[in-house]
This record gives structure tokens, sequence and C-alpha cells, in this order.
């Protein structure tokens, strides 16, 4: 690890304790203002030299909880993760400090200074935490805290990860070298790279590359002290988390499928909902505007829901079976037979040839209004409606065409185990730039680290990701 990241993981210690015992001390002053005493007197006997010894065993007991809430690992984690474990580890605290007044029959004065310090400290530590994290950035534009990276491949994964890192700097990596194969002039110029103190990690950047390739590759970064990471094959997506049995001394690895069962499933089915219901009430007048939109346009349909010859547009669900899929119509009549016509595709080309769907950057066959619509993704607003009837989910794979799933690979049907979204992993990741195999990949990793927040995160960047446009034709 190096010396920086080290340092910023010894100073988060002292700087949480500190704003701990600052959210105290605000919390105990704040009692007596105006505000709160023309309310409630104060009718407390409890001095500030009295309450200070109080906070501060208080702090350290909440240190104990970060701690055992992982808050100080040196593993990096993202702000939405950390600010989350810092919320809930502040509220196991102030259980575990009400607990320990109760069961030694200690009697605290004010609730008031109870529950603001309770507040006040979530909000402190995360502004410390992100302060923290605004120097950590601020270093790295410098290069102090970086991390030098040698990336071994030549595909779309690696040539994926090099343009992010080169734009993207404020994930503190920065690509030393990359090389199509790891040979031995590879090895050579590694270490003389290590012998500048100009690599720190080894990425193997192929999934596709053979068990000994890559072994050779470990044990290469191991003799020379150097980090090694590499991009997940489709096997190792797909196992997601298992759990280890024995039986008879023998080891067996059981793979689970995903965390969205039982419990799971009923909480992400009731934040469906809710959500889709409140979002289909703010945004009934903005669907409103683009159905007359549409209509003035091409009258006749404004939702695309069937078929030229009038069968209904379908979307494989959950568990590979169909559903009535509809969203607002964004191209001309009958444009799905296009994508059968021999002569329309040698014309206009399939970004996506090769793999099982299909899609067009500059796609003729969309309106003016449509091209308006997919440019914000306005034209899949109706897909609240699908969600509040249980077809689809807030956040799930992208809803394929039976014809498009027909053509998956065994291990590729793994992302009908649970409802199709309205955005995921991947329109967040990249959208239409990805390519499929990847978007497959992040879907999978979905699946096997589900978990409330999760959703959230994805929910909340969805919009950020479409106000750029990032990857959407």
């Amino acid at each position: 690890m190096k010396r920086s990241e080290l340092f910023f993981t010894l100073i988060l210690l002292p700087l949480d304790l500190l704003a701990l015992l600052a959210a105290a001390v605000t919390a105990y002053y704040s009692r007596f203002l105006s505000v709160f005493t023309s309310v409630r007197p104060v009718i407390f006997d409890l001095k500030i030299e009295g309450f200070l010894p109080v906070a501060l065993l208080a702090a350290f007991v909440w240190l104990a909880v970060f701690a055992a809430s992982g808050l100080y690992t040196a593993r990096r984690i993202s702000i939405a993760h950390e600010l989350t474990r810092i919320a809930l580890a502040c509220s196991t605290g102030m259980a575990a400090v009400f607990a320990i007044l109760f069961f030694s029959r200690t009697f605290f004065e004010s609730r008031y200074i109870a529950v603001a310090a309770w507040l006040l400290s979530i909000a402190f530590v995360c502004a410390e935490r992100l302060a923290v994290r605004a120097v950590q950035r601020s270093l790295i534009r410098f290069g102090i805290g970086e991390r030098r990276v040698v990336l071994i491949g030549q595909n779309r994964s690696s040539a994926a990860l090099d343009a992010f890192f080169a734009e993207k700097h404020r994930f503190g990596f920065h690509v030393a070298a990359h090389f199509k194969t790891f040979d031995e002039a590879a090895r050579h110029h590694i270490l003389g790279l290590k012998k500048k103190e100009e690599v720190d990690e080894v990425w193997l950047a192929d999934p596709e590359a053979s068990r000994g390739t890559a072994l050779e590759i470990l044990g290469f970064t191991e003799v020379e002290h150097l980090g090694f990471r590499y991009t997940a094959d489709f096997f190792a997506s797909a196992v997601g988390k298992s759990v280890i049995h024995t039986f008879a001394g023998v080891p067996v690895i059981e793979v689970q499928k995903t965390p969205l069962d039982g419990w799971g499933a009923i909480y992400k089915r009731a934040f469906d909902i809710v959500v889709s219901l409140v979002l289909l009430i703010l945004t009934a007048p903005l669907q409103l505007v683009i159905a007359i939109a549409l209509f003035v346009e091409s009258p006749g349909r404004v939702f695309f829901s069937r078929l030229p010859g009038g069968e209904k547009t379908m979307r494989v669900g959950a568990g590979g079976g169909l559903f009535h899929y509809f969203k607002f119509r964004s191209m001309v009549r009958d444009a799905h037979k296009y994508r059968f016509d021999p002569s329309f595709l040698k014309a206009h080309g399939n970004l996506r040839e090769g793999s099982p769907l299909f899609k067009l950057k500059e796609d003729p066959r969309v309106t003016t209004v449509g091209r308006f619509l997919r440019k914000y993704s306005l034209d899949e607003l109706p897909e609240f409606f699908l969600v509040l009837i249980g077809r689809m989910s807030l956040v799930g794979p992208r809803p394929h065409l039976p014809e498009e799933v027909a053509l998956y690979k065994p291990i590729q049907r793994k992302v009908l185990t649970i409802r199709p979204g309205i955005t995921g992993m991947a329109q967040i990741s990249g959208r239409a730039d990805l390519d499929f195999d990847d978007e497959v990949r992040l879907d999978i990793h979905y699946l096997e680290h589900w978990g409330p927040w999760m959703d959230l995160y994805i929910l909340l960047k969805t919009p950020l990701v479409v106000l750029f446009r990032k990857g959407a034709y």
C-alpha cells in the first residue's frame, strides 16, 4: 500500500473523534438557543464540564462501532457505501450508548441533546469524510497517491480501461504502460518501471486469457511485490458469492444465485410499487405533453406496443417468460420490419453485429420528436406502468426481444433470473457504448451483489447519465 493511502487511513481516526466531539458540543450549546428555549425552557442542570466526559466516552464507543463497520478499512470503497455505513454506524453507536446508560442505571438529563448529537454526528462525520476525499483527489491531480498500472491485453476491455483512466483522473489510477501480451519484453519493461518506482500494479485486462498466462502474471507480481488485478471472465462473473461446505472431509462450494430471494425480493417489489407510483404521478403532466406532441407530428398511436402485423410487442421477462411491452413511439410506422431488411442493414450497418442485439447509431427510422425523447430517455416513461403491475422493475437488466434472447449463450441467460429493469448497472456504466459481453457481466454482478443501497445508487446516478447523454443513441 502506498504511504499516502496509509496516512489518510490513519488520519481518519482522530478526525472522526474530533467530528464526533464537535457534534456533541454543538448539540449541547444549541439547546440553549432562544429558538428552542422559547418552546421548552431548560430545566436541567447539566454543565459543559460534566457533559464533556460523557461525550468523550460516547465518542470512543462510536469509534469502536465505526471500526466494526469497516469504516477504517484501507480498501477503497465508493462514496455512497461510505456515507451509508456512517449513518448506520452512528445509529448503532447511539443505540449502544443508550444501552450502556440503561444497564448502568444512569439518567441523561436532555433527550434533545442526545437526538441532536446523533443527527449532527452523521452530518459532521460525513462532511469530514467528504473533505478528506476532496483533499485526496486534489493531491492525485499532482500525482500524489496515484496508483501506476500496467495493462496486459488488447481488446475492448483493455481499451476501455485505458481511455477511462486517461479521462477520469479522480479515480487515482494512471496507466504507465500497456502491452498486448505478457512476454519477455513486457516483463523486462515492467521491471524497469519498478526500478524507477513507476509501477504499483499489473492488470490482466483479457477475460479470455489462458489459465497459464494468468498464473504466470500472478507469480511474477508476487515475486516482484506488485499488486495484481484481472477482469472477470463469464465464469467468475457468474459464480458470484459462494459458501464453502464440508462433507466427508471434502470442501464443496455452493454458488449462491442472488440475494434477490426471500426478503430481498419482497423489499424490492415493495420499493418498486411505491416509487413507480410516485413517479407516475409526478410525470403524468409530462407524459400528456409527449403524447400530444407525438400525435400532432404523426397522427395515430402514441405508444409503441404493436408490430407491423398487429401482434403485441413482447419482451422477455423474469424466468424467460414473455410480457406485453410498450413505451412512447419514437420511430416511423412499421419500423420493426427494417431490422430484418438486408438492403437496409447493408446501408446503415448494425453496431452490435456479432451479438444478439441490434443497434444503429444514426437510426433513420427515428422521428424528430422521437429523437428528442430518446436523447433524454423520455420515451421510456410509460415503463413505470410496467413496474407498477409487476412486469418490470425500476432496476435490473434491460428487457430484450425474444429473437435476441434466443441467441444468448447459456451463461448469458442468467440475467433472466429477475425482472428486467428500466435502468441498471449497464445503463449507468456506458449504455449503448458497452460491448454486449460487458453488459452481461455488469448485470450478473448486480444479480450476485444486490443490496437496497445499490438500487438507490443506480437510480440516483441514472438522471446524471441521461443528462450528459453518455452512450445514448
